[in-house]
C-alpha cells in the first residue's frame, strides 16, 4: 500500500496507545494529512514519543484533542478539531476498554463505566461525524472498533460481549442511515492483540486458541483499517471485519 489516504483527515478516539496509536501512524504514513489524537491523556502507555510526535515523524500534521468518550461535547470537540484541515473525512472509534467478571459480581457502576465508554462513545463519536460529513456534502468514513467478543457471547464477557455487539450492530445501522450521505460504515473485530490492555490490564493471552498459534500485533489491524478508510474499499459499507488469525472459527 502507498499513499492510499492521501490528503484525508482523521480523528481517532483512544489513540494516544495501542491500536489507535498503530492506526495513527499507519494512516500517516499512507499520506493523511492530518490526524486528530483525542484521548484522555497524552502520554502513550507503552513509553516513548507521543503520537502527534510519531505522526508529525511521518510527514502528517497532528494535534492532541483531550476527549473524554463518555461525554458527547468531547467527542463533538475532537471532530471540530478537523476544520483547520479542511474538515472530516474519517473517523475511527477506537476508544475502549476490557473487563472480564460474572454476571453475579457486575455493578451498576461496571456496567456504566464499560458501556459509557465502549458503546455510547461510539454511538455519540459516530453522530458528531455524521453531522459533520452532512454539512461538509462530501461523504467519508467511519470505522468502529469492535471484538470478536462482538460476534460470539462467552461466559464470564457478558459486558463487553454486550458493548462490542452493539458496536456492531449500531455500525450496521448506520451504514443503511448514513449510506445516501455516501458515508460507509464498518465495524472491525479484531481478536487478541498484544497491547497493553490485553497483556497488562486484563492479561487474556491464550495461543492455543487461535489457529495460526500467535496473537495479533496493532499494526496488522491497523494494515486492515487502512484499507477499509480508503478508496480501494469504496463499495465496503454495513459489513464486519474480523482480524483475529481465524480465533472466531474455534471459539
Amino acid at each position: 500500500m502507498s499513499g492510499l489516504l492521501d490528503g484525508k483527515v482523521a480523528v481517532i478516539t483512544g489513540a494516544a496507545s495501542g491500536m489507535g496509536r498503530a492506526f495513527a501512524g499507519a494512516f500517516a504514513k499512507e499520506g493523511a494529512k492530518a490526524i486528530v489524537v483525542a484521548d484522555v491523556i497524552e502520554e502513550p502507555r507503552e513509553g516513548g514519543e507521543t503520537t502527534v510526535e510519531l505522526v508529525e515523524a511521518a510527514g502528517a500534521s497532528a494535534v492532541f484533542v483531550r476527549t473524554d468518550v463518555t461525554k458527547p461535547a468531547d467527542l463533538a470537540a475532537a471532530v471540530a478539531a478537523t476544520e483547520p484541515f479542511g474538515g472530516l473525512d474519517i473517523l475511527v472509534n477506537n476508544a475502549g476498554i476490557f473487563r472480564n467478571k460474572p454476571i453475579a459480581e457486575v455493578t451498576e457502576a461496571d456496567y456504566d463505566l464499560l458501556l459509557g465508554i465502549n458503546l455510547k462513545g461510539t454511538y455519540f463519536g459516530a453522530q458528531a461525524a455524521a453531522k459533520a460529513f452532512a454539512a461538509q456534502g462530501r461523504g467519508g468514513v467511519i470505522l468502529n472498533m469492535s471484538s470478536v467478543a462482538g460476534i460470539q457471547g462467552n461466559a464470564g464477557f457478558s459486558l463487553y460481549n454486550s458493548s462490542k455487539g452493539g458496536v456492531r450492530l449500531l455500525s450496521y445501522s448506520l451504514a443503511e442511515e448514513l449510506g445516501p450521505l455516501g458515508v460507509r460504515v464498518v465495524a472491525i473485530h479484531p481478536g487478541t492483540i498484544e497491547t497493553t490492555m490485553t497483556t497488562t490490564d486484563v492479561p487474556v493471552i491464550d495461543l492455543a486458541t487461535t489457529p495460526l498459534g500467535r496473537n495479533g500485533q496493532p499494526d496488522e489491524v491497523a494494515r486492515t483499517a487502512v484499507f477499509l478508510a480508503s478508496d480501494q474499499a469504496s463499495f465496503i459499507s454495513g459489513t464486519s471485519v474480523v482480524v483475529d488469525g481465524g480465533l472466531t472459527r474455534v471459539m
